[in-house]
């Protein structure tokens, strides 16, 4: 039998967990987590990490495995992975990746775009900007740059900007064009299942995940994380708008309720970036799991 990567992506909050567990008990196999925040194992409550019961449920993989203190790119997590998958196919033609990374996703199943060495100098330059004028400016930079890019990045996270702007400004043309979509190699085939929702329904499950994270301590996480707020792992949603409440800048109500927005616009950034994957079988969240069993069962 074709070894096989079943892919599990979407918006937050959309189920993908709890659809990745069913299926790895049905097919007997392990997970392998590809959302970028769940690697870090200070970070808990905000980045939505599988319940013990879930992780019980079934063997996961690269959950909580890094601290916030070390460097882990997507480029790492690409060696990681392949070699972990590899590993598990000795005993299984099948293992389950889940998350809602696109890049990260990207990078196992397709493998990363190459790009030119860029000058150091541009880098510092950049960073000079983020320290004076903030993320705004990042942003700005890049809209009138490469507009296909802004539409599609992690507006929030300065790592990713910076690395788009870098191109840009070195080369002389859009980060975007270098996105070649040639495929790498794999030594596995991947059958990419998407879950959708009206949007109206996301906007509501994210709505009520962050009110649980509140209710389950979300403050009382990121006030213990304070002294680490400006590493890069901690500049993500629904972390750095408490950091904006413990600095005294937003009330609390108000610092919720941003969470819940800039959730929202992850999202959509998200469901952009796998609407251009043309390989994904959209399926409804709360669609009949023998549905997707069979479709899994005719891709592979």
């Amino acid at each position: 039998m074709t070894n096989t990567l079943i892919s599990i992506v979407g918006p937050t909050a959309i189920g993908k967990t709890a659809l990745s567990i069913k299926l790895a008990q049905h097919f007997s196999a392990d997970i392998l987590s590809a959302d970028s925040r769940q690697f870090y194992k200070e970070m808990n409550i905000g980045t939505a990490v599988p319940s013990k019961d879930e992780l019980h449920a079934a063997k996961h993989h690269f959950i909580q495995h890094k601290s916030i203190q070390e460097n882990y790119n997507v480029g790492d997590f690409e060696v990681d992975a392949i070699n972990k998958i590899t590993d598990l196919h000795k005993d299984n033609p099948f293992a389950i990746m889940v998350g809602g990374s696109g890049l990260y996703v990207k990078a196992v199943t397709k493998g990363l775009d190459h790009f030119p060495e860029i000058d150091k100098d541009i880098r510092q330059n950049l960073n000079k900007i983020l320290d004076k004028k903030g993320i705004e400016a990042l942003q700005a930079k890049l809209k009138a740059l490469d507009q296909k890019t802004y539409e599609t990045i992690a507006l929030d996270n300065p790592q990713r900007l910076i690395r788009a702007l870098e191109i840009c400004i070195g080369t002389n043309k859009p980060y975007s064009s270098f996105l070649t979509n040639k495929e790498k190699n794999r030594n596995f085939k991947t059958v990419s299942i998407g879950l959708m929702a009206e949007r109206s329904i996301i906007y509501d499950r994210i709505n009520k995940r962050v009110d649980i994270m509140i209710e389950n301590g979300l403050v009382e996480e990121v006030k213990s994380l304070f002294p680490y707020k400006d590493l890069n792992a901690l500049n993500t949603v629904g972390y750095k708008e408490i950091f904006q409440y413990l600095e005294g800048n937003y009330d609390l109500d108000f610092a919720v309720s941003e969470i819940k927005k800039n959730t929202r616009r992850f999202a959509k950034r998200q469901l952009t970036w796998f609407r251009k994957d043309k390989s994904i079988i959209w399926f409804d969240y709360k669609r009949d799991f023998n549905d997707v069993i069979d479709s899994i069962k005719f891709q592979s």
